[in-house]
Order: structure tokens, then C-alpha cells, then sequence
């Protein structure tokens, strides 16, 4: 990788269903911890941050070694955490690595960083994983994404789409994994646009891009980010799974 890539993990104390989950132990260590330790392992990444706004995470980042930049508190998202870190930060490439996945794999973001890397006019990339049970699909806490030949996005929608109106196989349609890759001069130039109507519609960020005409690069994994620690059912999960393995 020729690129100078900087890895952010933005962690905020303040949760609705789970409030402090960054510091929630799982398996000897808060989970922040396991998402950096995993985002270090990211091949090609020079260089990992986690952003917060919190003493209390940044105290416990320092204390098992991580680095550290505080951020504002006025944040709406990761993304706008991320961006005002990036501002100040030697990189061309920046991972938004998100806080709450402790079983990330390195590998899936790998793929994505390349497709930046190797594409000077793809301004985003992100990831997409099978989508095999109806239920999933149906689900609107599943963000669904579709995609052109080339890999491109053509939509995202917490919708079940593709609709089928016909026989298919067992790939029903494709999970969308909220993990991206930016060039730095777009996350930066993403991050002061305006939300538009679609995005306000679905509550998704990413069609921001879309809705304006920016490409977003999608690749397959067949790996999968894991659980997703968003309430304490899932933290409970994420506790067996770890003394599972």
C-alpha cells in the first residue's frame, strides 16, 4: 500500500440502550480495546486513534497503550468526530473503524482500503456482506445495499431490496457493514455537506454522498463483523461468544 492510511475509532460514552460500551469488559478487556487491538492488525494502517469526547475512554486508552485524540462533544456522528480529527492528521486515506464491533477482522477492511488506493477517482469505499435469512432482510435495523457491475453503490435502504418477483437463490440480497474508507479530502468535504432528503428519510449518512453524485465503492466479504454491541442482550452475546472461543 503506497498510501499514508490512518485508522479512527470514534467512542462516545453516551449510549440509549447501553451507555458506556466502550469500556464494557468482554473477555478481560473493555471493548474499545478489542476494536483497536483488531484495527491495528489492518495491514497497510500506520497509524490508529481512538476519538472521544470522554475522559473516562481516554484514560482507559492510555492506560492499555492506545493513542488518543479528544474531540468536540457537539458531534451528530462518528463521521463528523473522525473529520475534525482528520483536520490536523498527516494521512491520505482515513479508516472509520466503528467502536462497537470487538470481533472485527482486519481482512475486511483491507479490501476496501485497496479499492481506494488503486481508484484516484473513488472518493469512498465501503463493505457488504450475504444476505441469506428473510428475517434479515426484512429487518429494518439491517441496512440493505445494492450494487452496479463495477462494484459501485446504486442504493442503500433499510428496505428489503432487491424486491424478488421471481425464484432466486439463496443469496437474498446484500447486508450493508457500516465501516468506510475515505480520502481524507473528502471525508472532510463530506462531513460540511448539508444532510439531504434521503438521507433525512432513511437515517443514513452515506446516501449524502450518493444523493449528490459521489461514488461509493462497495466490496464483498465473506467474513463477517461480528456482533454488533448496540444493547445489553448484545453484550451479553458478545460475552458468551468470547468465552465460547
Amino acid at each position: 500500500m503506497g498510501s499514508k492510511v490512518v485508522a479512527i475509532i470514534p467512542a462516545r460514552y453516551e449510549s440509549t440502550r447501553l451507555p458506556g460500551k466502550a469500556l464494557a469488559v468482554i473477555d478481560g478487556k473493555p471493548m474499545v480495546q478489542h476494536v483497536y487491538e483488531r484495527t491495528r492488525a489492518i495491514a497497510g494502517v500506520s497509524r490508529t486513534l481512538v476519538a472521544t469526547d470522554d475522559e473516562r475512554i481516554a484514560s482507559t486508552v492510555k492506560e492499555f497503550g492506545g493513542e488518543v485524540a479528544m474531540t468536540r462533544r457537539d458531534h451528530l456522528s462518528g463521521t463528523d468526530r473522525i473529520a475534525e480529527v482528520s483536520r490536523d492528521l498527516d494521512a491520505d486515506i482515513v479508516v472509520n473503524v466503528q467502536g462497537d464491533l470487538p470481533f472485527l477482522e482486519a481482512r475486511m477492511l483491507e479490501a476496501a482500503v485497496r479499492m481506494v488506493e488503486t481508484d484516484a477517482d473513488l472518493p469512498m469505499a465501503t463493505l457488504k456482506a450475504p444476505i441469506r435469512d428473510q428475517g434479515e432482510l426484512d429487518n429494518p435495523n439491517v441496512v440493505k445495499v445494492v450494487t452496479r457491475s463495477n462494484g459501485d453503490a446504486l442504493y442503500f435502504s433499510r428496505s428489503p431490496i432487491p424486491y424478488w418477483r421471481a425464484e432466486h437463490d439463496s443469496v437474498l440480497g446484500y447486508r450493508h457493514i457500516g465501516l468506510y474508507v475515505f480520502r481524507r479530502n473528502f471525508l472532510l468535504e463530506f462531513a460540511g455537506m448539508p444532510p439531504t432528503r434521503l438521507e433525512q428519510i432513511e437515517k443514513l449518512e452515506q446516501l449524502r454522498a450518493l444523493e449528490r453524485g459521489y461514488r461509493i465503492g462497495v466490496t464483498e466479504t465473506v467474513d463477517d463483523a461480528g456482533i454488533e454491541v448496540d444493547t445489553p442482550q448484545d453484550l451479553e452475546r458478545a460475552r458468551s461468544y468470547a468465552a465460547s472461543g
